[in-house]
């Protein structure tokens, strides 16, 4: 493949998107993927790289398919590729079966040139019959940090795209990110075998973004959020961690007369998209919000970006902050800063460490139920039977992949259900000898329960001797005509079992040692944050450098550093611990709730607050206890249980 003229290049710009130039590293990308090169694409945010696969899927043949990880990102994508003219589609929970129905047929007749779906999608077997029938160009990885494991939003699912991309016979690969450190760029073009002159980075340092921390104790945050929002110009976005504070912030705002609303992933779908409509169209000034706002968000006017909690990570800061600014034009980004908001982000990463009965558990599981060398589960069941969260239970799963002990053969769904949407002998009448014959048996085998009937696949697969993606496809043509309306539920994942290597004595420990690592690594990235926002020079250089980019100036001139305002950030006062007696009371109550052996993690779990599947199950944040420590960071809390247990 060859790539379009300069000139045929520009023209195709103008044309389709209205831009009368490209910005930096975009042409080189494009370029590159025209002639067949796979890349990966390191831009900051708000910096253009969605346009890299919007206007090469424009020159290419067959279809683009696009992972994103969040749905607002993909509807973000498809409304500005509406507006264009561009025909593309989603596969996704929010559509009805008609939709989705309409959107394959516009596939498979050539008149959709994008699609975007989440790597969740990959898993549905109905959707990977479909798409290995269709000639796909290119594969799109958005996000593409959350494949590796040094990222900050690290995905195990998307792990498996490389070898989903092998099997779909996809011949060029685009991964795109804004975060992206030397480790995770090193880590993601080797697992697409990528080669550095194809790696396009562009500078990531922001002349126009104003870097500033305030050290503020928690009962001052309220008013001096106040004040900075009335010294500001225009719109903005203000990060909080939790739900239930955004609701609070975003009261308090309205309180004072400031046009606010909170957003967080609580709202229902509806709610969310009315919020962000009402912001992109400057109908609301300031949002508070939890992460889940500001993906995609292609607002170039933001003048402001505050963070009221400590965020994440520097990855998360770097991508929020990324927000603010898109138009050139100068704004601030204002960090409200102590160390009382530590815990809360620690607490999400401690929550996620299994512990090593609950991989026990699952190795045990594999063992028990392994028939003819294969393992079935549902990550639902198995998630609450194992009492392991289900990120977690899902990087597990992808470390025994890694390992060698299972390898992923194909899911299923184990319930199919239907309702005929005309008389079954009419839907027959269209069929001639065999494939009469076969609807026949499948219409015999379903149990009708008034409208809707439930297929017995292994009774059809015993008495027609047929294959199940025969069956699936069958109900999936049938869905396409019209014929019928399908369900489908409960997803089952099938393995191979290793069975030498699911024998390794050490197989548990070594599991658990690297969850025990992972958390470690989070921890220091935590401690990492902290000390980049008590940094006595230059914030902007930092920032550039921990992405790999040096090429910034020493010294930016712009942050809070730079004017000699550095912080040391401490805690507004010392929590105060309850009494060991009530700590003794509530974790008696605890056990007897549960009457089952706890652990020292499973009991400061439950003095931290910080949920698991056990405690869900068994209604455990209803006991007195529970959270009576949030406010003690999570290694304090496991030393003052052992002491008790001394």
């Amino acid at each position: 493949m060859s790539a379009p003229l300069p000139d045929t290049l520009s023209q195709q710009l103008r044309q389709s998107f209205g831009f009368e130039g490209f910005r930096p590293g975009q042409e080189q990308t494009i370029r590159q993927l025209l002639q067949g090169t796979s890349s990966l694409a390191i831009f900051p945010t708000g910096s253009g790289k969605s346009l890299c696969y919007q206007l090469t899927a424009l020159c290419l043949p067959h279809l683009t398919l696009v992972v994103s990880p969040l749905l607002a990102l993909m509807k973000d994508q498809l409304a500005f590729l509406a507006e264009k003219g561009i025909p593309a589609a989603s596969i996704d929970s929010t559509l009805s079966a008609a939709q989705s129905r309409q959107v394959m047929n516009d596939i498979r007749h050539g008149s959709i040139k994008v699609l975007m779906v989440s790597v969740e999608r990959f898993k549905n077997e109905r959707f990977r019959q479909f798409i290995q029938s269709i000639p796909v160009s290119m594969l799109v990885i958005d996000e593409a940090h959350c494949i590796s494991e040094w990222g900050h939003n690290f995905r195990p699912d998307y792990l498996k795209l490389p070898a989903y991309r092998e099997a779909l016979n996809i011949p060029l690969v685009l991964l795109l990110t804004a975060t992206a450190t030397q480790q995770v760029k090193r880590d993601m073009a080797s697992k697409f075998a990528i080669a550095e002159e194809h790696i396009v980075q562009t500078g990531f340092y922001r002349a126009n973004l104003d870097l500033s921390v305030l050290a503020v104790p928690s009962r001052e945050k309220n008013a001096r959020l106040l004040e900075v929002i009335k010294s500001q110009q225009g719109a903005g976005i203000v990060y909080v961690t939790l739900q239930q504070r955004a609701e609070q912030v975003a009261a308090f705002l309205l309180q004072q007369g400031i046009n606010a609303s909170a957003y967080h992933a609580g709202f229902d779908d509806l709610k969310r998209q009315q919020i962000q409509a009402d912001f992109m169209a400057g109908h609301i000034e300031v949002v508070v919000a939890t992460i889940a706002f500001g993906m995609g968000i292609d607002k170039s006017n933001i003048r402001f970006v505050i963070h009221y909690d400590l965020p994440k990570s520097i990855e998360n800061y770097s991508q929020e902050i990324g927000r603010a600014g898109r138009d050139g034009l100068p704004s601030n980004c204002i960090t409200l800063a102590n160390l009382d908001g530590l815990n809360t982000v620690e607490n999400f990463v401690y929550g996620d460490t299994p512990e090593l009965s609950g991989i026990e558990f699952l190795l045990n599981n594999i063992r028990r139920e392994c028939q003819n060398g294969q393992w079935e589960l549902q990550l639902n069941a198995l998630s609450t039977a194992s009492n392991i969260r289900q990120l977690p239970l899902k990087t597990l799963l992808v470390q025994l992949e890694l390992r060698g002990v299972i390898q992923p053969l194909y899911a299923y769904f184990a319930d199919f259900k239907y309702k005929l949407l005309q008389p079954k002998e009419q839907i027959l009448e269209r069929f001639e000898g065999e494939r009469q014959d076969f609807l026949a048996a499948v219409f015999a085998n379903t149990a009708f329960k008034r409208v809707w009937g439930t297929l017995a696949f292994e009774t059809l697969l015993q008495r027609y001797r047929c294959d199940r993606q025969r069956i699936v496809a069958a109900l999936d043509y049938l869905q396409a005509q019209g014929l019928i309306e399908l369900e489908t539920k409960k997803l089952t994942d099938v393995y191979q079992v290793n069975q030498s290597r699911l024998d390794d004595a050490t197989l548990a420990q070594q599991l658990y040692d690297y969850f025990l690592d992972k958390e470690h690594k989070e921890i220091a990235r935590i401690a990492a944050l902290v000390k980049f926002f008590e940094l006595k020079d230059c914030l902007s250089h930092h920032l550039a450098r921990y992405f790999d980019d040096h090429q910034s100036a020493e010294h930016c001139g712009h942050c809070s550093a730079c004017r000699g305002q550095s912080v040391t950030l401490e805690y507004s006062a010392s929590p105060c611990w309850p009494t060991d007696e009530q700590l003794i009371r509530d974790l008696a109550a605890l056990r007897q709730h549960l009457t089952v052996p706890l652990s020292v993690d499973t009991q400061c779990r439950f003095l931290a607050g910080i949920s698991v599947p056990l405690f869900t199950r068994h209604k455990v944040r209803q006991l007195q206890g529970f959270g009576c420590c949030e406010a003690m960071r999570y290694a304090d809390i496991r030393d003052k249980i052992a002491a008790l247990l001394a």
